[in-house]
């Protein structure tokens, strides 16, 4: 099992590789670069309070750039770089995860059975027949004894964590690194568990280029060290409950650069690093009141961190946790076939496959013509930018959609069609009286959106978890919409269907990018229809050139 490093040596690692990029920096350059982190960082302490530790060191800071000499600017940088690493890493404690693994499937077990948190301890239920694994998990199970695995699934919830970490054991694969909000370690007690359990703090306040900088290094560290990780290549939770499309590549270039300094050092397979992507599908979503009225405010674009939606309150995440994992099949974990970390898919022994299916050498595209590793940022982020566009279209071919999503889609259309001179935020703000559908209306609808999924599921573009009546689709989204939420995205009313707007928006965009969002659906459209898996970076024949 993965050792974990000291917190005084990983401070030190990050040091000495943010010294490597400050000896290739002018004097002007570094002071740019201080400038920038003490810049945003008195903006950040504007809006939140400081420790009085990290108003003096941005007060060293401050005071170096005036000094402007080359070792006081990089004296203060390697001050920071340290406060940042020593606050960002929380050695692994192979003891508490033992104690973790044996206790975790009781603890959810009690948590989603109980009808009284003060009966959590009293009743079991097996989460394992509602929490649906799908996907090549034999081959990923090989593929962590072969090399280093980065998991990269998408992101609706702060319960993916937890729930992703169940399917994991479940797998019987090891334990995963993640990066975890700096806001999640304000319980003392989960704090105390997340740290030991391969959790690492993320501050998403901190927005400095020095920061950013550190926490990749961190990354490419424990990958160096063989620790799996996971992240969110999203970010942040979906606001809007698409699937992602747009990807961070920061931490996503991590994996190639980890792997590089691996074969550049002579390590053979076990150097390797391979990338998982994993799509989680739900039929409700706990936070999607708040996220979708976050992601339609105009400071929605701004916020990073929401501190008082649903997840804040422990006995609605124990009252969601319970109705999701009483549902036939509640929660869709779906792993997707493992890549390397340039995008090409790789077989069951880890070597990566070419457009026509056969192994290729992938260690030629980052090597020189004398064999030696050729270090080229510009190469490295189209590598990187291949590998996040062969990410999205997994996670479009692997998404689960389920009657809740369905039914919301078709919903939309008719609502749509029946305001035609409205867009979306109109539509979001339009008043009671015009929130009315009727139900045969919605259930043609329903069967036209079966109609287009149904080909696409055949050519394995999409997942499709639904029953094949209309009827029956309709009948199991208003019952899974009743049972959670405070208000209903459909419900009945007599023999019409009212509709809640926002609720409706979040749940339907989990269908876009299937033929099915109309064009003047300008704020909530996503990425065109799914084709055939794209090749990757290079020549016209798909393969990448050296």
């Amino acid at each position: 099992m993965f050792q974990s490093p000291s917190i005084p040596a990983i401070a030190d690692a990050l040091v000495a590789r943010a010294e490597r990029r400050f000896d290739r920096m002018s004097p002007a350059q570094l002071a740019e670069l201080l400038s920038d982190t003490v810049y945003k960082e008195r903006l950040r302490f504007e809006d939140s309070s400081a420790a009085p530790d990290e108003l003096s060191e941005i007060d060293n800071a401050a005071r170096a750039i005036t000094d402007g000499s080359r070792p006081s600017l990089l004296a203060a940088l390697r001050r920071l770089v340290r406060c940042y690493g020593e606050e960002i890493h929380n050695p692994f404690s192979t003891r508490a995860y033992k104690v973790a693994t044996r206790v975790l499937p009781r603890a959810l077990s009690n948590l989603v059975s109980a009808t009284d948190p003060r009966r959590l301890l009293m009743r079991d239920l097996d989460p394992s027949d509602k929490i649906q694994i799908q996907g090549p998990v034999e081959q990923i199970k090989r593929l962590s004894k072969r090399g280093t695995l980065i998991l990269a699934p998408t992101h609706l919830s702060n319960l993916d964590s937890p729930l992703i970490g169940y399917a994991l054991y479940q797998l019987g694969l090891p334990p995963f690194a993640y990066g975890a909000g700096l806001n999640l370690f304000s319980n003392p007690m989960m704090a105390f568990w997340m740290s030991r359990l391969g959790a690492y703090t993320v501050d998403r306040r901190k927005q400095g280029r020095l920061y950013k900088n550190t926490l990749k290094d961190y990354s490419v560290e424990i990958l160096r060290h063989g620790h799996h990780s996971l992240f969110f290549p999203g970010g942040t939770r979906s606001r809007s409950g698409m699937v992602e499309k747009n990807l961070k590549k920061g931490l996503l270039g991590t994996g190639l650069q980890a792997w590089q300094e691996n074969l550049n050092e002579g390590r053979g397979q076990d150097g390797a690093v391979f990338v998982v992507p994993l799509t989680l599908s739900t039929e409700l979503v706990l936070e999607a009141e708040t996220l979708m009225r976050d992601n339609l405010a105009r400071e929605g674009k701004q916020r990073y961190i929401i501190g008082d939606d649903e997840f804040s309150q422990p006995r609605t995440v124990a009252s969601f946790l319970r109705r999701i994992l009483a549902l036939d099949e509640g929660v869709h974990v779906t792993f997707g076939a493992p890549m390397d970390p340039l995008g090409n898919p790789v077989d069951e022994r880890g070597r990566s496959l070419g457009p026509q299916g056969k192994p290729i050498d992938r260690r030629r595209y980052v090597r020189d013509s004398e064999g030696l590793v050729e270090w080229d940022a510009q190469r490295d982020r189209q590598y990187t930018e291949g590998l996040a566009k062969a990410l999205v279209r997994a996670y479009h071919r692997d998404n689960v959609i389920l009657s809740t999503h369905l039914a919301a889609m078709a919903a939309w259309r008719v609502f749509e069609k029946e305001h035609p001179s409205l867009d979306t935020w109109r539509l979001v703000r339009i008043e009671a009286g015009g929130r009315r559908i009727d139900k045969p209306d919605l259930i043609a609808e329903i069967e036209h959106v079966l109609a287009t999924l149904r080909p696409l599921q055949q050519a394995g573009h999409v997942r499709l978890n639904t029953p094949d009546s209309a009827e029956d689709v309709l009948r199991i989204a208003l019952q899974r919409f009743s049972s959670f939420h405070t208000r209903n995205a459909i419900r009945k009313l007599g023999a019409t269907l009212i509709i809640d707007p926002e609720l409706l928006l979040f749940y339907r965009n989990r269908v876009v990018g299937y033929g099915l969002d109309t064009e003047d659906t300008h704020a909530a459209r996503g990425p065109k229809p799914p084709g055939p898996p794209g090749l990757p970076v290079g020549s016209p024949d798909g393969e990448m050139q050296p």
